[in-house]
């Protein structure tokens, strides 16, 4: 194994449950009724595709740029109010990651000025060697595009690198761009056909530190 690639929201940081809310709060005061399908179906998808999603789901009249955009300024709002929670683990993992001289990258269909932005904030730049973001490629997880990049940034084979998600799409994203897929489960868990893909499934960023550890012994 020689490089790791980590998905974001869900991963790194606690932030997929403040975007669900912020969904739901949204459709609230734009009297769009219950939304939490569409919240939940979009986990992992850059905005052409959540936009694909939604319309499809929702129907063509369903004011996305509208809902985005109220929806977006709701989540900064709350983030700026309360700061960016951490995931357990997740600097330890990156410390230890970088002491250890494995390449690293993120790989998230958020936006890139976003995804540096909290990378900044938390303090976690210096520990990547490559940042993509979901408008860097034209379709996103599960699409294998985003990992493609990744591992072609960091110069490594996929099948040498481990991909750290939290979601259905981005494992099936990992799963197709031929890396080795690790899920630490956070508003979805697995279902039968996801754990059939998984490499392994952890609990934690700590258990997958775990497991990076024992698999770099083996080398």
């Amino acid at each position: 194994m020689k490089a790791v690639v980590f998905d974001m929201d869900g991963v790194l940081f606690d932030t997929e449950r403040l975007s669900i809310s912020c969904w739901m709060e949204t459709a609230q005061k734009m009297g769009l009724g219950d939304i939490r399908e569409g919240a939940y179906g979009c986990i992992g998808l850059n905005r052409t595709d959540s936009r694909i999603f939604i319309k499809g789901l929702y129907g063509e009249s369903f004011p996305y740029d509208e809902f985005r955009a109220q929806n977006s300024a709701l989540f900064q709002e709350k983030l700026e109010r309360d700061g960016l929670p951490l995931k357990k683990g997740a600097g330890e993992i990156l410390f230890w990651l970088k002491e250890k001289g494995v390449k690293t990258a993120v790989a998230s269909s958020t936006n890139t000025q976003t995804v540096k932005s909290h990378m900044e904030r938390a303090g976690f730049l210096p520990y990547f060697q490559e940042i993509i973001g979901g408008d860097m490629v034209e379709h996103s997880k599960p699409r294998p595009d985003i990992y493609l990049m990744a591992c072609s940034r960091l110069g490594v084979e996929p099948e040498m690198a481990a991909a750290i998600e939290d979601s259905p799409n981005g494992i099936k994203s990992a799963h197709a761009a031929g890396m080795l897929p690790i899920m630490v489960p956070d508003m979805v868990e697995p279902t039968a056909e996801i754990e059939a893909l998984l490499y392994r499934n952890c609990r934690d960023l700590f258990e997958v530190k775990d497991l990076l550890e024992k698999e770099l012994k083996k080398q």
